[in-house]
């Protein structure tokens, strides 16, 4: 907790079994974001961070459309791209931004199986870089496919796949009971034993145990 008894960003560090970077330790998706409006430069350094992800043949397929509060109708046309439940709470973030991926390679116009895996690692690098410069993001799924079609005119070989919401870290006392109270519960992820296999499927490798 700070000063005012707030949530911060170190009660929510994981709590893991081997040392990691801190940028992983710290890096959580909280719903309530402050009432502060993110720096441009910051962004462009999110940006940038994504740019320099790995991406197959080097496709980098990642697209993002951005909107920020200040802007008040983009954001607004952004905001009603995320499903219902998304909407309630992405609401407070002063950042919202959707991730595409195109389908296809550039240079031989075949399929590109890898494109959802490297926005993934894209927009993994992009929170990485927000967590080191005290910033939050907040990866969703539950966004309105066909209203952001309709709403962007998306080329047809791009796929719009997350939407991202990014700001500094808020009162939790923002948001519907119900979700404030997600907000101070401890992180778990599962053991390792559970994720990483030798020899057959299952069978925890021996390192990890």
């Amino acid at each position: 907790m700070n000063e005012n008894g707030a949530l911060a960003l170190s009660d929510k560090r994981a709590d893991t079994d081997h040392e990691v970077l801190d940028v992983i330790a710290e890096r959580w998706s909280p719903r309530a974001f402050a009432d502060r409006p993110v720096e441009p430069e910051k962004l462009r350094r999110l940006f940038e961070a994504a740019r320099w992800a790995a991406s197959s043949y080097n496709a980098q397929p990642w697209r993002y459309l951005v909107a920020t509060r200040d802007d008040s109708e983009a954001y607004a046309k952004l905001l009603g791209c995320l499903n219902d439940f998304n909407r309630q709470w992405a609401r407070t973030a002063p950042v919202l931004m959707l991730g595409f991926y195109k389908k296809t390679f550039s240079r031989n116009g075949q399929s590109n199986r890898c494109a959802p895996h490297d926005l993934g690692a894209a927009s993994a690098q992009l929170t990485a870089q927000a967590t080191a410069l005290g910033l939050c993001v907040h990866q969703m799924a539950g966004i309105r496919r066909d209203a952001i079609r309709a709403t962007y005119d998306v080329p047809e070989d791009f796929e719009p796949l997350t939407g991202l919401a990014i700001g500094y870290l808020g009162d939790p006392d923002v948001l519907p009971d119900d979700l404030a109270k997600r907000e101070g519960r401890k992180r778990t992820r599962r053991p390792l034993e559970e994720t990483v296999f030798a020899g057959s499927w299952g069978e925890p490798a021996e390192l990890v145990k």
